[in-house]
């Protein structure tokens, strides 16, 4: 997502972050067609050039490109041309896990899995996921493409970190049910868990400084979130570990994860989050966590990235 003007429009930048990402083992990048519309793909596609076959690409749709709801969802013909745009400003003849970006309740899900269905018989896509489902979406959707004879969604893509735990209470138990991979998404919580958003104003030049309304500034829920930072920098320090480091292994330490998605704007910002995954967290540390932030409480569930819709008011 950082790839582009939301982060980093500088290709031969971003190249060395995907150049320093392979090398140091990962072999997962996650992108979406709405990041900055289209030209993450773009870079990403270029970032890529003569080592693709060494990655797990994945991208996402339905969200809609240049704000235009034409032109998302999860209908067959929006699906069908989706990939065939993202195909082409990836540079590949094949994307490895193509994502449902969010739930479409205008679309039946048995029609958005048969035009998936579609593309992986087609080679296009290999395997589909979904992304930020609640755990009855999740069910809903293996139960459809199985009654279809449909390819099944093999992942999911929630939020998941310290600050926002509501996914344990359903929906990663849902998935270790089902088999169904874990990749999650914020698991620094959008950056609070670097430590840099818990002062009284945004840093001058950051993200927050342009939305601080996405970073809870001037919102009841910074103070809470910037006591929570303070009490787990200090069972990083008690570790040895850096607060990056906790979050990020406190994140796979949970057994439904199967990995964890970074999002560095820059590659010093890369450099400081590698090893994250050679950490194992003490019994002692998760229980201080556990009394820091409850497990199932996220403390601003505008975190969850998906609001269900309003119940209908019934007379």
């Amino acid at each position: 997502m950082m790839f582009g003007s939301w982060g980093n429009p500088d290709l031969q930048a971003c190249s060395r972050i995907v150049d320093t990402a392979i090398d140091a083992g990962i072999n997962l990048i996650d992108t979406a067609d709405i990041y900055d519309d289209g030209r993450s793909e773009e870079i990403l596609g270029k970032c890529l050039a003569g080592r693709r076959d060494q990655v797990i690409l994945a991208t996402k749709f339905g969200n809609p490109m240049h704000g235009d709801n034409e032109r998302s969802g999860g209908s067959r013909r929006w699906v069908l041309k989706a990939v065939e745009e993202s195909l082409r400003r990836l540079d590949t003849e094949w994307i490895d896990v193509y994502q449902m970006h969010r739930p479409d309740p205008d679309t039946p899900i048995e029609e958005t899995l048969g035009a998936l269905d579609e593309l992986v018989q087609s080679g296009k896509i290999r395997a589909v996921g979904t992304s930020t489902f609640p755990s009855e979406g999740l069910e809903e959707a293996q139960w459809t493409a199985q009654r279809a004879g449909y390819t099944p969604p093999s992942s999911e893509q929630p939020p998941y970190s310290l600050l926002a735990r509501h996914v344990e209470r359903d929906v990663l138990p849902t998935c270790q049910r089902l088999g169904i991979g874990v990749v999650t998404w914020a698991p620094l919580n959008g950056g609070w868990l670097t430590g840099k958003y818990s002062g009284s104003t945004p840093p001058r030049g950051s993200r927050a400084e342009r939305e601080p309304e996405h970073f809870d500034f001037e919102s009841p829920y910074h103070q809470r979130k910037a006591s929570a930072v303070a009490g787990l920098k200090t069972i990083a320090q008690e570790g040895g570990l850096t607060l990056p480091h906790l979050s990020l292994s406190f994140v796979l330490e949970h057994p439904a994860v199967t990995s964890a998605l970074l999002g560095p704007r820059t590659v010093e910002q890369l450099g400081d989050l590698l090893g994250a995954e050679n950490i194992s967290l003490t019994t002692e540390a998760l229980a201080q966590i556990d009394d820091l932030v409850k497990p199932g409480e996220t403390i601003n569930m505008h975190d969850a990235g998906q609001a269900p819709p309003e119940l209908p008011l019934f007379p």
